[in-house]
């Protein structure tokens, strides 16, 4: 990989990182944020969205999408775990997209919309490992507890 490759991904992961941070982070410092208004304005899947926004099941809901996305950011800033975030990133995107409806006409998009989008790029670096391009995974995965368990450095980074 070029050094230009190199620098064109490692701006793409932490533009995207610095994007998932700062959505996660806005929600927990918000004291009034929730998921409950998405969750129930489900289309598609809306009994499962619905008992997410359950009372007793809304606080995880809540605390799972504003900490998921604040850790997912951190990890793709830092590049640290990027393969196994990105691969639970791509879930959650999907989770996002699932209750708009597979057809879902707006002013941006019909059927393919940013949440597809970040979840293809978010496969792609798991795919291509780009933690281990200029980020900590690049370290870990030389780290000795890595090389004695190889599969870890598989499955983490």
């Amino acid at each position: 990989m070029t050094k230009s490759q190199k620098l064109f991904l490692v701006l793409a992961r932490v533009s995207l990182g610095w994007l998932m941070f700062y959505a996660g982070i806005t929600k927990v410092l918000n004291p009034n944020w929730s998921a409950a208004g998405y969750l129930n304005n489900a289309k598609f899947l809306s009994g499962f969205y619905a008992w997410l926004a359950s009372p007793a099941i809304l606080p995880i809901t809540n605390f799972v999408n504003e900490w998921g996305l604040t850790l997912l950011g951190t990890s793709l800033i830092l590049g640290v775990g990027v393969r196994l975030s990105s691969k639970l990133g791509a879930v959650m995107m999907l989770l996002y997209y699932l209750p708009l409806g597979i057809i879902h006409p707006d002013a941006n998009s019909l059927i393919v919309d940013e949440h597809i989008i970040y979840g293809f790029v978010m496969l792609f670096f798991a795919a291509s490992r780009a933690g281990r391009v200029w980020g900590i995974d690049s370290w870990r995965s030389n780290a000795a507890f890595c090389a004695k368990y190889p599969r870890l450095r598989d499955f983490i980074g």
